[in-house]
């Protein structure tokens, strides 16, 4: 469905409006196209919607719920993930304690996929990890740690890859088991996560766009994959200015595979592979 630059200012307007929410920097072009796909989906007009919108809270959190994107996967980004393992978390091991901020996390499973690097590592009881994400419907399925098998049986491949094999080592393979960190259940299409990974993490609601660092900790390491790309170029710097006051010296950032940090802020990283350093 056709969204007209009239019809995008009126729903900036009416959810502004009507809520905490404010989606005024978000891209422009990413949320028109979200906002078309919950008209068709929800079968009604932007006059419609606009009016439910200024009419209940309930329906605001729905809306707000269905436009942001909820895309993520066990191991995203093979080559990320090597990166991490070989490139960065050696860097922290001497650390005494190793906080770690998943910053839109989505429903959790970047965050498993983390727990299960930092135990193969050896350093899974010195690190704290805090997921944070906008949408608390997705937070309680991270919390679960329950996703479906036939759906996403990639994510075997991505944890073969990352786990089981070194590309920098071809001789090298770890025959690590699946089932020392989920269960895969094809009767009821599930993978299940181990408690002790369920039990790590903090888990928590936050907004980017309205709110500073709530977890009251500084990080060694923050990954906010696949978020920024949605954000116009002022709502990216504050955020790029969040984390880099939130980091340790010599701190990481990773962002998504696709995304970069541009204008001013650039100065403030080095990028050395897949990390921004905090200079």
């Amino acid at each position: 469905m056709t969204i007209t630059d009239q019809d995008y200012q009126f729903f900036l307007a009416a959810i502004k409006y009507s809520s905490k929410y404010d989606f005024s920097q978000y891209s422009e072009k990413s949320l028109k196209r979200r906002l078309g796909k919950v008209l068709s989906d929800n079968r009604i007009n932007i006059n419609i919607l606009i009016n439910k919108l200024k009419n209940s809270s309930e329906f605001v959190e729905k809306i707000v719920k269905e436009i942001t994107v909820n895309t993520t996967e066990l191991f995203r980004d093979p080559q990320v993930w090597q990166a991490i393992r070989y490139a960065i978390l050696p860097k922290l091991k001497s650390n005494s304690v190793i906080n770690i901020w998943h910053a839109g996390c989505s429903s959790g499973q970047e965050v498993y996929s983390m727990l299960i690097l930092l135990n193969e590592l050896e350093i899974f009881d010195k690190v704290k990890i805090y997921a944070t994400d906008l949408n608390s419907d997705v937070l309680d399925l991270a919390k679960i740690g329950e996703y479906k098998y036939r759906f996403n049986i990639g994510y075997l491949d991505n944890f073969d890859k990352v786990i089981k094999e070194n590309p920098y080592n071809y001789e090298e393979y770890n025959d690590v088991p699946y089932e020392k960190y989920f269960d895969i259940d094809k009767t009821n299409d599930l993978i299940r996560m181990k408690d002790f990974l369920k039990e790590k993490p903090i888990f928590k609601r936050h907004d980017l766009v309205t709110e500073n660092n709530t977890l009251y900790v500084k990080f060694d390491l923050i990954l906010c994959r696949n978020v920024i790309i949605y954000f116009n170029y002022n709502l990216q710097s504050k955020v790029f200015d969040l984390f880099h006051k939130n980091l340790y010296d010599d701190g990481c950032l990773i962002l998504g595979l696709h995304e970069t940090i541009l204008g001013s802020h650039s100065v403030k990283y080095q990028k050395k592979g897949h990390g921004y350093y905090k200079n």
